[in-house]
């Protein structure tokens, strides 16, 4: 399997299990050319972007912590132009959570960060 389609397989893992949790999940890999956002869902009134990492061991550090402050600022832009391109009001309430894969072991993180200039 190379690298997009583990990526695919875990971003579907994620996605059900944040189905499971009551997520609507509206997008899968959305893309633009300032980067892309692993997942796109609704949860309540939330619009949620969702930023999907995993790790197979902990060679290289924990799932969560690969999501750094300049991943941040990419999904953060992103967001942005999926608003617009979606003609959502900058008043729409969104949040940006993480779902780590550390092996077994799948983690969500609500509010992981806040939007990033």
């Amino acid at each position: 399997m190379n690298k997009r389609q583990t990526g695919s397989a875990y971003e579907a893992i994620a996605a059900d299990y944040l189905r499971a949790k009551g997520y609507e999940i509206l997008k899968q890999n959305y893309r633009c050319k300032s980067g892309e956002i692993d997942l796109i869902a609704r949860d309540g009134r939330y619009l949620v972007f969702v930023e999907v990492k995993y790790r197979t061991t902990g060679e290289s550090g924990s799932a969560s912590a690969a999501v750094n402050y300049k991943k941040q600022r990419i999904i953060s832009r992103v967001a942005a132009f999926y608003l617009i391109q979606n003609r959502l009001s900058e008043e729409t309430p969104c949040r940006f959570d993480v779902v780590a894969i550390d092996g077994e072991q799948v983690t969500l993180y609500k509010n992981a960060f806040d939007y990033r200039e």
